[in-house]
């Protein structure tokens, strides 16, 4: 069974819009819209939309048939993906995604499912490859190619930033091993938060086995801050219809 978790609780103040950032729209269509379609595609029905700034508008945008878990305060996606504890559960899979990035499509969702199985993997993350890699998540492989971790910008070593292929902040996991991952995840760094991309290293350290699937298409990952990169999220639907 695949359940999904969106992550959908963001102010985006970089809007300049009193609006929760994943009700903007293009076309017409709420940015976390196309996120839930792309969900649906993939085979996942049972979804969870985490909300917060003005989570009454949220709701009311999407309606029912959809379970809600409210984020009160902003303290990382680790943290958000907590606040979803009850519906990721003890059994099946738990794809986890962002409400802000429209360009995710069930295509590429169905590859990482099909990545997770095949390889009976206890987390999988989409990562990608891009020509310029700053400010993302670094993931890190061995000589064999397999995935060692993943680092953030600010954390990553001379050599480490050398990667060009970076976290694109949606996952597979399975649910058992998620939620014992998210009783150990610590918000002991510089800004205090939970930070979801940790559970990985302390899945791993479990004994899972955890890799990253790499998206050919590295639009597919990009979110939407600002109005400009609205328009750009925009312009590049348009150019796949």
């Amino acid at each position: 069974m695949l359940k999904t978790v969106i992550l959908a609780a963001g102010k985006g103040t970089r809007m300049k819009s009193d609006l929760p950032k994943v009700l903007h729209e293009i076309n017409g269509k709420a940015l976390v819209e196309y996120v839930i379609d792309a969900a649906k595609e993939a085979g996942s029905d049972d979804i969870c939309i985490i909300v917060g700034h003005r989570a009454e508008l949220v709701k009311e945008r999407l309606g029912d048939g959809y379970t809600y878990a409210e984020q009160k305060e902003q303290l990382g996606t680790g943290h958000a993906v907590k606040c979803a504890k009850d519906f990721i559960g003890d059994s099946g899979d738990v794809l986890i995604l962002c409400g802000d990035t429209p360009l995710i499509n069930g295509e590429t969702l169905k590859k990482l499912y099909s990545e997770y199985t095949l390889n009976n993997h206890t987390a999988t993350l989409l990562s990608t490859i891009v020509d310029d890699p700053t400010g993302y998540g670094r993931i890190i492989r061995d000589a064999a190619g397999s995935f060692v971790k993943n680092v953030e910008h600010k954390d990553a070593s001379e050599e480490e930033l050398k990667s060009k292929e970076i976290n694109g902040g949606m996952y597979l996991f399975d649910a058992v091993a998620l939620s014992s991952a998210l009783d150990n995840l610590s918000n002991d760094n510089a800004q205090g938060e939970y930070y979801l991309p940790d559970t990985l290293e302390i899945i791993k350290n479990a004994g899972g086995k955890v890799e990253a699937y790499v998206a050919e298409d590295p639009t597919v990952i990009l979110g939407v801050n600002d109005k400009e990169q609205l328009k750009t999220a925009a312009d590049l639907l348009e150019a796949r219809s």
